[in-house]
């Protein structure tokens, strides 16, 4: 393999880069809860302010007691105890997820000279068919 950002370092077995790849692609899939956790938060504030025309509708069609309910008790509530949703991102980014990528680093600068994706580039060179287009090792 020529990239040298990809190549094993002398000495590493199998299973050390295996188990590096499992980490890493562990925080890939906490990348993804992370993209839902931020999608959740964005949708739920988009909801929160279209109560406000719903609200408004509803007075208009003389159903005032439904509106001063909703924007009583819905608008602006907590969404678990104590928390907006920004709150829930930011303890999760500062916690969780701080620590995954902290050990995820620690890890790959550890045990395989810091590189990303060492098993996948082994994935890549064993699976490819050498001369075929669309078979480069690199761009």
């Amino acid at each position: 393999m020529s990239d040298p950002a990809h190549r094993r370092p002398d000495g590493l077995d199998d299973l050390t880069v295996a188990a590096v790849g499992k980490l890493s692609e562990a925080l890939e899939t906490t990348e993804r809860a992370r993209g839902h956790l931020y999608a959740m938060h964005q949708l739920t504030g988009k909801a929160d302010f279209m109560l406000d025309d719903a609200v408004r509708m509803f007075r208009e069609a003389g159903h005032h007691d439904l509106a001063e309910r909703i924007e009583r008790e819905l608008i602006g509530r907590n969404v678990i105890r104590g928390r907006w949703t920004y709150q829930i991102v930011e303890d999760y980014d500062d916690g969780y997820y701080a620590l995954f990528q902290e050990l995820e680093r620690t890890a790959r600068e550890r045990l395989v000279g810091g590189r990303r994706h060492l098993y996948e580039a082994e994935l890549k060179w064993r699976r490819r068919t050498a001369g075929e287009p669309g078979h480069e090792l690199g761009p």
